[in-house]
Protein backbone atom coordinates (compact mmCIF):
# COMPACT_ATOMS: atom_id res chain seq x y z
CA UNK A 1 0.00 0.00 0.00
CA UNK A 2 1.71 3.56 -0.91
CA UNK A 3 1.73 5.79 2.03
CA UNK A 4 0.86 9.12 1.51
CA UNK A 5 1.43 11.99 4.48
CA UNK A 6 -2.16 12.11 5.34
CA UNK A 7 -1.93 8.43 5.83
CA UNK A 8 1.13 8.45 8.29
CA UNK A 9 -0.96 11.24 10.24
CA UNK A 10 -4.04 8.94 10.51
CA UNK A 11 -1.30 6.19 11.62
CA UNK A 12 0.05 8.26 14.72
CA UNK A 13 -3.11 9.94 16.20
CA UNK A 14 -4.03 6.26 16.01
CA UNK A 15 -1.39 5.80 18.50
CA UNK A 16 0.34 3.67 15.22
CA UNK A 17 3.31 5.88 14.64
CA UNK A 18 6.44 3.56 15.08
CA UNK A 19 5.96 2.70 11.79
CA UNK A 20 7.46 6.52 10.36
CA UNK A 21 10.48 5.36 12.12
CA UNK A 22 10.65 2.58 9.86
CA UNK A 23 9.61 4.20 6.81
CA UNK A 24 12.06 7.48 7.22
CA UNK A 25 14.84 6.49 8.96
CA UNK A 26 16.29 9.12 10.95
CA UNK A 27 19.68 10.71 9.81
CA UNK A 28 22.90 9.95 12.22
CA UNK A 29 23.21 12.84 14.26
CA UNK A 30 25.50 15.42 14.50
CA UNK A 31 28.14 15.32 17.15
CA UNK A 32 27.33 17.88 20.22
CA UNK A 33 30.68 18.69 20.75
CA UNK A 34 33.44 18.87 17.85
CA UNK A 35 36.94 20.14 18.75
CA UNK A 36 40.81 20.50 16.94
CA UNK A 37 43.53 19.21 18.11
CA UNK A 38 46.95 20.32 16.68
CA UNK A 39 50.61 19.09 16.84
CA UNK A 40 54.13 19.94 15.76
CA UNK A 41 55.37 16.53 14.79
CA UNK A 42 54.23 14.51 11.26
CA UNK A 43 51.04 12.40 10.71
CA UNK A 44 53.49 9.25 11.12
CA UNK A 45 54.66 10.65 14.70
CA UNK A 46 53.56 8.11 17.55
CA UNK A 47 52.26 11.02 18.81
CA UNK A 48 50.05 12.19 16.26
CA UNK A 49 49.14 8.34 15.39
CA UNK A 50 48.41 7.66 19.43
CA UNK A 51 46.48 10.70 19.58
CA UNK A 52 44.43 9.50 16.41
CA UNK A 53 43.48 6.50 17.94
CA UNK A 54 42.60 7.83 21.14
CA UNK A 55 40.23 10.40 19.36
CA UNK A 56 38.23 7.03 17.46
CA UNK A 57 38.18 5.83 20.88
CA UNK A 58 36.64 8.79 21.96
CA UNK A 59 33.87 9.15 19.31
CA UNK A 60 33.16 5.19 19.74
CA UNK A 61 33.01 5.53 23.48
CA UNK A 62 30.73 8.88 23.58
CA UNK A 63 28.42 7.23 20.62
CA UNK A 64 28.97 10.39 17.88
CA UNK A 65 28.74 12.89 20.71
CA UNK A 66 32.44 14.15 20.85
CA UNK A 67 34.31 14.54 17.73
CA UNK A 68 38.24 15.69 17.27
CA UNK A 69 39.74 16.61 14.48
CA UNK A 70 43.51 16.39 14.00
CA UNK A 71 45.68 18.67 12.44
CA UNK A 72 49.36 17.10 12.58
CA UNK A 73 52.76 18.62 11.21
CA UNK A 74 52.13 22.07 11.72
CA UNK A 75 48.86 22.53 9.58
CA UNK A 76 47.77 25.17 12.27
CA UNK A 77 50.93 26.74 12.38
CA UNK A 78 54.38 26.58 14.74
CA UNK A 79 54.41 25.71 18.28
CA UNK A 80 53.59 29.25 19.38
CA UNK A 81 50.76 29.93 17.37
CA UNK A 82 49.09 26.94 18.38
CA UNK A 83 49.60 27.69 21.84
CA UNK A 84 48.22 31.02 21.86
CA UNK A 85 45.37 29.63 19.93
CA UNK A 86 44.57 27.16 22.09
CA UNK A 87 44.40 29.94 24.88
CA UNK A 88 41.89 32.38 22.79
CA UNK A 89 39.88 29.41 22.11
CA UNK A 90 40.66 28.34 18.17
CA UNK A 91 42.45 25.44 19.10
CA UNK A 92 40.87 23.25 21.79
CA UNK A 93 43.64 20.59 22.18
CA UNK A 94 47.11 20.63 21.84
CA UNK A 95 50.74 18.81 22.89
CA UNK A 96 53.08 20.77 23.76
CA UNK A 97 56.92 20.13 24.74
CA UNK A 98 56.72 21.38 28.48
CA UNK A 99 60.04 23.94 27.13
CA UNK A 100 57.34 25.82 25.12
CA UNK A 101 54.64 25.89 27.54
CA UNK A 102 57.95 27.84 29.40
CA UNK A 103 56.60 31.17 28.24
CA UNK A 104 54.09 30.80 29.87
CA UNK A 105 54.27 28.65 32.81
CA UNK A 106 57.98 28.77 33.42
CA UNK A 107 58.14 25.60 36.10
CA UNK A 108 57.17 23.29 33.01
CA UNK A 109 60.70 23.63 31.46
CA UNK A 110 62.23 21.99 34.70
CA UNK A 111 61.95 18.51 32.85
CA UNK A 112 64.18 19.63 30.27
CA UNK A 113 67.69 20.42 32.04
CA UNK A 114 70.56 19.23 30.58
CA UNK A 115 71.43 15.47 32.28
CA UNK A 116 68.53 15.50 34.75
CA UNK A 117 66.74 12.05 34.16
CA UNK A 118 69.01 8.82 33.51
CA UNK A 119 66.02 7.41 31.53
CA UNK A 120 62.97 7.75 29.86
CA UNK A 121 61.63 5.85 33.10
CA UNK A 122 62.43 8.06 35.59
CA UNK A 123 61.33 10.68 33.78
CA UNK A 124 58.03 9.84 33.49
CA UNK A 125 58.12 8.53 37.45
CA UNK A 126 58.49 12.28 37.62
CA UNK A 127 55.87 13.74 35.84
CA UNK A 128 53.35 11.06 37.16
CA UNK A 129 54.36 11.91 40.54
CA UNK A 130 54.95 15.17 42.44
CA UNK A 131 57.07 16.95 39.92
CA UNK A 132 54.31 16.72 37.37
CA UNK A 133 51.40 17.61 39.99
CA UNK A 134 52.85 20.97 41.13
CA UNK A 135 53.50 21.44 36.70
CA UNK A 136 50.40 20.98 35.94
CA UNK A 137 48.74 22.77 38.98
CA UNK A 138 50.76 25.70 37.78
CA UNK A 139 48.90 25.05 33.89
CA UNK A 140 45.16 25.08 35.99
CA UNK A 141 46.22 28.62 37.13
CA UNK A 142 46.33 30.06 33.72
CA UNK A 143 43.19 28.38 32.49
CA UNK A 144 44.62 25.77 30.57
CA UNK A 145 42.92 21.94 31.65
CA UNK A 146 46.08 19.19 31.37
CA UNK A 147 45.97 15.70 31.24
CA UNK A 148 47.36 14.04 34.18
CA UNK A 149 50.18 11.59 31.67
CA UNK A 150 52.96 13.06 29.71
CA UNK A 151 53.42 11.50 26.41
CA UNK A 152 57.01 10.68 25.45
CA UNK A 153 59.69 12.69 23.45
CA UNK A 154 62.37 10.61 24.51
CA UNK A 155 66.02 11.83 24.98
CA UNK A 156 67.44 14.47 22.52
CA UNK A 157 70.52 13.93 20.37
CA UNK A 158 72.44 16.56 18.40
CA UNK A 159 73.25 16.48 14.24
CA UNK A 160 75.31 18.66 12.46
CA UNK A 161 75.66 18.98 8.28
CA UNK A 162 79.01 20.19 8.64
CA UNK A 163 80.99 17.95 11.63
CA UNK A 164 80.75 15.27 14.07
CA UNK A 165 79.85 17.21 17.87
CA UNK A 166 82.69 14.71 19.56
CA UNK A 167 82.63 17.13 22.91
CA UNK A 168 81.57 20.60 24.37
CA UNK A 169 84.58 22.39 22.49
CA UNK A 170 83.02 21.69 19.35
CA UNK A 171 80.14 23.72 19.40
CA UNK A 172 81.81 26.59 19.76
CA UNK A 173 80.36 28.94 17.53
CA UNK A 174 78.09 25.97 16.51
CA UNK A 175 74.56 27.76 14.83
CA UNK A 176 72.34 25.10 15.95
CA UNK A 177 68.39 25.31 16.05
CA UNK A 178 66.43 24.92 19.17
CA UNK A 179 62.68 25.49 20.02
CA UNK A 180 61.26 28.82 21.06
CA UNK A 181 62.23 28.44 25.26
CA UNK A 182 64.60 30.43 27.35
CA UNK A 183 66.02 27.25 29.24
CA UNK A 184 67.28 25.27 25.63
CA UNK A 185 69.12 29.36 24.59
CA UNK A 186 70.57 29.17 28.17
CA UNK A 187 72.26 25.40 27.61
CA UNK A 188 73.26 25.94 24.27
CA UNK A 189 75.04 29.11 25.07
CA UNK A 190 76.52 27.57 28.39
CA UNK A 191 77.71 24.44 25.81
CA UNK A 192 79.71 27.62 23.67
CA UNK A 193 77.05 27.24 21.01
CA UNK A 194 75.28 29.75 19.04
CA UNK A 195 71.93 28.92 19.28
CA UNK A 196 69.16 30.34 17.03
CA UNK A 197 65.11 29.71 18.31
CA UNK A 198 63.33 28.55 15.23
CA UNK A 199 59.45 26.26 15.33
CA UNK A 200 59.52 23.07 14.47
CA UNK A 201 57.99 23.63 11.48
CA UNK A 202 60.59 25.72 9.95
CA UNK A 203 63.63 23.55 11.04
CA UNK A 204 64.35 21.29 7.68
CA UNK A 205 64.07 24.78 5.23
CA UNK A 206 66.50 26.35 7.86
CA UNK A 207 69.02 23.05 8.18
CA UNK A 208 69.02 23.27 4.15
CA UNK A 209 69.20 26.80 3.38
CA UNK A 210 71.79 26.75 6.30
CA UNK A 211 70.54 29.19 8.19
CA UNK A 212 71.79 27.05 11.22
CA UNK A 213 74.39 23.86 10.75
CA UNK A 214 72.90 21.95 12.99
CA UNK A 215 69.78 21.04 15.41
CA UNK A 216 68.55 18.90 18.28
CA UNK A 217 66.00 16.18 18.52
CA UNK A 218 65.43 12.96 19.55
CA UNK A 219 66.07 9.85 17.06
CA UNK A 220 61.93 9.82 16.27
CA UNK A 221 61.77 12.76 14.91
CA UNK A 222 64.77 12.95 12.72
CA UNK A 223 62.95 10.51 10.96
CA UNK A 224 59.70 11.11 10.96
CA UNK A 225 61.18 14.39 9.65
CA UNK A 226 63.29 13.43 7.25
CA UNK A 227 65.88 15.93 8.54
CA UNK A 228 68.20 12.68 7.87
CA UNK A 229 68.08 14.79 4.00
CA UNK A 230 69.56 17.79 5.32
CA UNK A 231 71.64 16.37 7.95
CA UNK A 232 75.39 13.89 7.70
CA UNK A 233 76.23 13.68 11.11
CA UNK A 234 74.32 12.33 14.32
CA UNK A 235 76.18 12.63 17.87
CA UNK A 236 74.13 10.79 20.68
CA UNK A 237 74.47 13.15 23.43
CA UNK A 238 71.78 12.35 25.45
CA UNK A 239 71.79 15.86 26.62
CA UNK A 240 68.19 16.30 27.99
CA UNK A 241 64.61 14.32 27.99
CA UNK A 242 61.69 15.63 26.87
CA UNK A 243 58.17 14.82 26.64
CA UNK A 244 54.78 16.71 24.97
CA UNK A 245 52.10 17.42 27.43
CA UNK A 246 48.19 17.29 26.30
CA UNK A 247 46.69 20.22 26.87
CA UNK A 248 42.68 21.92 26.60
CA UNK A 249 41.57 24.99 26.24
CA UNK A 250 39.58 24.97 30.05
CA UNK A 251 36.80 26.35 28.73
CA UNK A 252 35.85 24.43 25.90
CA UNK A 253 36.64 20.87 27.80
CA UNK A 254 34.02 22.79 30.53
CA UNK A 255 31.45 23.04 28.25
CA UNK A 256 30.95 19.21 27.91
CA UNK A 257 29.47 17.04 30.94
CA UNK A 258 31.19 15.43 33.28
CA UNK A 259 31.13 11.91 32.55
CA UNK A 260 32.41 13.28 28.35
CA UNK A 261 34.98 14.67 30.47
CA UNK A 262 35.97 11.56 31.75
CA UNK A 263 36.01 9.73 28.45
CA UNK A 264 38.05 12.13 26.84
CA UNK A 265 40.89 12.44 29.61
CA UNK A 266 40.62 8.76 30.09
CA UNK A 267 41.29 8.12 26.42
CA UNK A 268 44.16 10.84 26.17
CA UNK A 269 45.76 9.54 28.95
CA UNK A 270 45.59 5.55 27.79
CA UNK A 271 47.04 6.60 24.74
CA UNK A 272 50.25 8.54 26.28
CA UNK A 273 50.50 5.66 27.70
CA UNK A 274 50.66 3.30 24.96
CA UNK A 275 52.70 5.58 23.85
CA UNK A 276 55.56 6.05 25.69
CA UNK A 277 55.90 1.97 25.14
CA UNK A 278 56.19 2.51 21.74
CA UNK A 279 58.38 5.85 21.45
CA UNK A 280 60.56 3.91 23.48
CA UNK A 281 61.49 1.15 20.88
CA UNK A 282 61.40 3.33 17.87
CA UNK A 283 64.49 5.36 19.56
CA UNK A 284 66.23 2.34 20.81
CA UNK A 285 66.11 0.67 17.40
CA UNK A 286 66.24 3.44 14.83
CA UNK A 287 70.24 4.08 14.53
CA UNK A 288 70.61 1.13 12.10
CA UNK A 289 67.58 1.98 9.82
CA UNK A 290 69.09 5.88 10.06
CA UNK A 291 72.76 5.03 9.11
CA UNK A 292 70.99 3.12 6.11
CA UNK A 293 69.16 7.02 5.35
CA UNK A 294 73.10 8.20 5.47
CA UNK A 295 73.58 9.59 8.92
CA UNK A 296 76.34 9.19 10.59
CA UNK A 297 76.56 8.63 14.39
CA UNK A 298 79.18 8.88 16.81
CA UNK A 299 79.44 8.94 20.97
CA UNK A 300 80.64 11.82 21.86
CA UNK A 301 82.40 12.74 25.36
CA UNK A 302 79.19 13.37 27.58
CA UNK A 303 81.58 14.77 31.03
CA UNK A 304 82.96 17.33 28.53
CA UNK A 305 79.08 18.75 28.23
CA UNK A 306 78.70 18.19 31.88
CA UNK A 307 81.69 20.22 32.99
CA UNK A 308 80.48 23.11 30.38
CA UNK A 309 77.12 23.29 31.97
CA UNK A 310 78.61 23.29 35.74
CA UNK A 311 81.32 26.21 34.69
CA UNK A 312 78.80 28.23 33.61
CA UNK A 313 76.94 27.82 36.46
CA UNK A 314 74.29 26.60 34.64
CA UNK A 315 71.89 24.52 37.35
CA UNK A 316 72.74 27.44 40.14
CA UNK A 317 71.12 29.79 37.75
CA UNK A 318 67.75 27.54 36.65
CA UNK A 319 67.50 26.78 40.48
CA UNK A 320 67.15 30.02 41.40
CA UNK A 321 64.76 30.59 38.81
CA UNK A 322 62.55 27.25 39.42
CA UNK A 323 63.07 27.84 43.19
CA UNK A 324 62.99 25.54 46.21
CA UNK A 325 60.13 23.83 46.04
CA UNK A 326 60.46 22.60 41.94
CA UNK A 327 64.07 21.99 42.62
CA UNK A 328 63.67 19.59 45.15
CA UNK A 329 60.93 17.88 43.43
CA UNK A 330 62.88 17.08 40.55
CA UNK A 331 66.08 16.24 42.45
CA UNK A 332 63.70 13.12 44.01
CA UNK A 333 63.97 11.78 40.69
CA UNK A 334 67.26 13.09 38.99
CA UNK A 335 69.44 12.97 42.32
CA UNK A 336 71.86 15.83 42.72
CA UNK A 337 72.39 18.32 40.28
CA UNK A 338 75.57 20.63 40.30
Amino acid sequence: MKATRRRLLKLANAGLAAPVVALFPLKSRAAEFTFKYGNQVPANHPVTVGFQQAVERIKAETNGRVEISVFANSALGGDTDMLSQLRSGALEFFTSSPLILSSLVSVAAITGLGFAFKDSETAWAAMDGDLGALVRREIRQRNLTPMDKIWDGGFRQITSGTKPIASAADLSGFKIRVPVSPLWTSMFKAFGAAPAAINFSEVYSALQTKVVDGQETPLVSIDTAKLYEVQKFCSLTNHMWDGYLCLANTRAFDRMPKDLQEIVARNINRAALDQRKENLRLNQSLQADLEKKGLVFNKPDIASFRAALAKAKFYAEWHEKFGNEAWHLLEKYSGELS
